[in-house]
């Protein structure tokens, strides 16, 4: 098996883990914002930190300068049309 083989669970392994958690025969997974950095796998965290540090000046950097604006432009309107 590859890295990459489990990194997500296939449809089948997610709706089996749904129904054991409505059964009650498994504790319901929280979400990740919701688990503290023991519970989290320190491979995907370390990966994250990796690769999250520096994707938004990369991207910034290859952007034009119009390009930069227009995103900014879309984002704004994005969190306008959310209210907040």
């Amino acid at each position: 098996m590859s890295k990459r083989d489990k990194i997500r669970e296939d449809a089948n392994e997610t709706a089996f883990r749904v129904l054991q958690e409505t059964l009650g025969e498994r504790e319901h997974t929280k979400p990740p914002e919701d688990r503290s950095d023991e519970e989290k796998n320190p491979e995907a965290v370390r990966r994250g930190k990796k690769g999250g540090g520096k994707g938004g000046d990369a991207r910034a950097r290859k952007l034009s300068e119009q390009e930069r604006e227009e995103a900014a432009q879309l984002a704004a309107l994005a969190r306008w049309k959310k209210g907040g």
